[in-house]
């Protein structure tokens, strides 16, 4: 499984970016080599539409599922198109390690 977990910074130590299209960057963990990839989100600062366009860059990542604070009505859509699980990370401040480990874990409840 490949999982993403939004970031404001480049690395798994990074806080949880809250704002899904307009995450900086996604790190994405492959559980079958354990290994975290940082992915730039190169329309985070455009105007409008981020969101659909931000899950046409992690439908080519192959992911799985997103870990992330909020999602809008156009980004869930399309990530509900794409088949890519979302789960909400709701304690702010938390590092994109520590949300995975409460993913991995079954504390994190999928966005229904």
């Amino acid at each position: 499984m490949r999982i993403c977990v939004t970031a404001k910074e480049a690395n798994a130590d990074a806080i949880v970016e809250e704002r899904f299209g307009r995450s900086p960057y996604f790190m994405i963990y492959d559980t079958e080599t354990a290994a975290w990839t940082p992915v730039s989100n190169p329309v985070a600062r455009q105007n409008g539409g981020v969101g659909p366009r931000a899950v046409q860059l992690l439908a080519g990542e192959r992911v799985d599922a997103v870990l992330t604070g909020n999602v809008g009505g156009n980004a869930r859509a399309a990530l509900e198109e794409a088949g890519i699980d979302i789960y909400l990370v709701r304690q702010p401040g938390i590092t994109v390690e520590a949300a995975y480990g409460q993913y991995r874990e079954g504390k994190l409840l999928p966005f229904v």
